[in-house]
C-alpha cells in the first residue's frame, strides 16, 4: 500500500546536438533564439498561422507521453523578456486557437488512456514574470506562453522513492509555505466568489491524488460534465475567469509587500472582490506584513521574490476520473508536475531512451493527424520523422 508522499523519478533523454557555449547559463541558452529555431527543425510536429508549435519535448518529464505547445515568437521577438508569457497576453483569436489544440491534445489523452487508476493524465501552464533573471536555476527551457502535456503511470510512481521533503521545487523557497499557512483560508474564499458554473468549487482535500498526496490547499474546481465540457466555450471562459482571479490576487498582494498599497489596480476584473474580500482581511494584511520583512532583512529571499505574476495552472485528471482545474503561485523549480506531487530528474541516457522513443513519438504523429484534420495546423517534418513516420537516429 502506498502512502501519499512527492515522488522522485529519474527520466532518460537523449543529450541536445548542441553545444552550450561558454560562460553562457544553460538557462540563458536554451532562451536564445538559435536554440528555439534547433528545436522546431529537430522536435516540432506541427505549426499553425497564429504562430503556436506543436513539439516533442527534447528533454522531457515522461517517457511515455509527452508534448508541448508554445506561441513561438522567438524569431521576431528577440527579447526574451518581451515575449507573451500569460494567456492574457493573448488576443481573442488566438486565445481560441489555444484552447482549442488543449482540447484535442488533452481528449487524446483520455482517450488513449482512459483508466485513472493506471495513468495520471494532465496538462499545464507555467508562466514566469519579466523579474525572474535568465540564469537562474529552474528557468524553463521556453520563456513564452506554453502548455504541457504528460501522462505517467501510477505504478511506477507509487514505486518511485519519496523526493526530499525540503525539495526547492516542491517549497517554493518557502513562498509555499506562506500561501498555506497565512492565505490559505482568505485565497480560497477569494476564489468562492467568482461565478462559475462549469468549474465546481471542491474541497482542496478532495481533490488530492493518493499516491503523492498533492496538490496541497490550493483552490480546486471539477469539470461538470467530464471531457465533453472541454469542447464548450462557456468552459474556457472559466477556465481563464480563473487565472484573471488569479492574477487579482498576487498583483494585490505583492503591491501591498512591495509598497504597503491598498489601491485596486485599474486592470482588475473583480475589484468587488478584492475590496470586499483581500483589503479587509486581517490574514492578507498580516501575511504581507511578515513577507515585507522578510524582504528588508534577507536579502536571499528578496532574490527569490517574484513581484509580477507567475502562475501554474493545471487540468489533471484525479484519482475518481474527475477532471480536476488548479491554480498556484509558481515556484523556483516551474515544472508543472511539482504542484502534483512528482519531481523530475532528467538524465542523459541514449540507450534507455531509444527503448521508449518509438512508442511516444508515434502517438504525438497521430495526434498530429487529428490536429491537422481539425485545421489546426501544418506537419512539421524533422530527422526523427521526414515523411510522418519514425526514423531512428543513428547512434551517436
Amino acid at each position: 500500500m502506498t502512502t501519499g508522499a512527492p515522488r522522485e523519478l529519474i527520466v532518460p533523454h537523449r543529450r541536445i546536438p548542441l553545444d552550450i557555449p561558454k560562460d553562457v547559463a544553460p538557462t540563458e541558452f536554451f532562451n536564445s533564439p538559435c536554440n528555439l529555431r534547433h528545436l522546431a527543425r529537430e522536435n516540432g510536429l506541427l505549426r499553425n498561422p497564429e504562430g503556436f508549435l506543436l513539439y516533442r519535448k527534447a528533454i522531457g518529464h515522461s517517457n511515455l507521453f509527452d508534448t508541448s505547445i508554445i506561441f513561438d515568437t522567438s524569431q521576431k521577438v528577440l527579447d526574451p523578456m518581451g515575449r507573451p508569457v500569460r494567456r492574457d497576453q493573448l488576443t481573442r483569436e488566438e486565445n481560441i486557437v489555444f484552447s482549442r489544440m488543449t482540447k484535442v491534445v488533452f481528449q487524446y489523452m483520455l482517450e488513449k488512456y482512459p483508466d485513472p487508476t493506471e495513468h495520471l493524465v494532465f496538462c499545464g501552464e507555467a508562466s514566469l514574470d519579466a523579474t525572474w533573471p535568465l540564469n537562474k536555476p529552474g528557468v524553463p527551457s521556453v520563456r513564452m506562453i506554453h502548455n504541457h502535456f504528460m501522462v505517467f503511470e501510477n505504478a511506477m510512481l507509487a514505486n518511485a522513492p519519496h523526493a526530499a521533503p525540503d525539495n526547492p521545487n516542491l517549497t517554493d523557497s518557502g513562498q509555499n509555505g506562506l500561501f498555506l499557512q497565512y492565505l490559505s483560508e482568505v485565497y480560497l474564499r477569494f476564489f468562492a466568489e467568482l461565478d462559475l458554473e462549469v468549474l465546481r468549487p471542491i474541497p482542496p482535500e478532495e481533490g488530492k491524488l493518493r499516491i503523492t498526496g498533492y496538490p496541497q490547499g490550493l483552490p480546486s474546481w471539477e469539470v461538470v460534465g467530464g471531457a465533453a465540457s472541454l469542447g464548450r466555450g462557456k468552459f474556457w471562459h472559466e477556465y481563464d475567469m480563473v487565472l484573471k482571479g488569479f492574477l487579482d490576487f498576487y498583483r494585490v498582494f505583492f503591491a501591498l509587500v512591495a509598497a504597503e498599497d491598498t489601491r485596486i489596480p485599474a486592470t482588475a476584473t473583480f475589484p468587488k472582490q478584492i475590496d470586499n474580500i483581500l483589503l479587509f482581511s486581517d490574514q492578507f494584511h498580516q501575511a504581507a506584513r511578515m513577507l515585507r520583512l522578510q524582504v528588508l532583512e534577507d536579502p536571499a529571499f528578496a532574490n527569490e521574490i517574484r513581484w509580477q505574476p507567475a502562475y501554474k495552472q493545471l487540468i489533471y485528471r484525479d484519482d475518481k476520473g474527475r477532471l480536476i482545474v488548479t491554480i498556484s503561485q509558481n515556484s523556483v523549480g516551474n515544472a508543472i508536475t511539482e504542484l502534483l506531487g512528482i519531481v523530475v530528474k532528467r538524465i542523459a541516457d541514449e540507450a534507455a531512451y531509444a527503448q521508449v522513443e518509438a512508442a511516444l513519438v508515434n502517438q504525438l504523429l497521430e495526434l498530429r493527424n487529428r490536429l491537422i484534420k481539425y485545421n489546426l495546423g501544418v506537419a512539421v517534418a524533422t530527422p526523427t520523422w521526414p515523411h510522418g513516420r519514425f526514423v531512428p537516429p543513428a547512434p551517436s
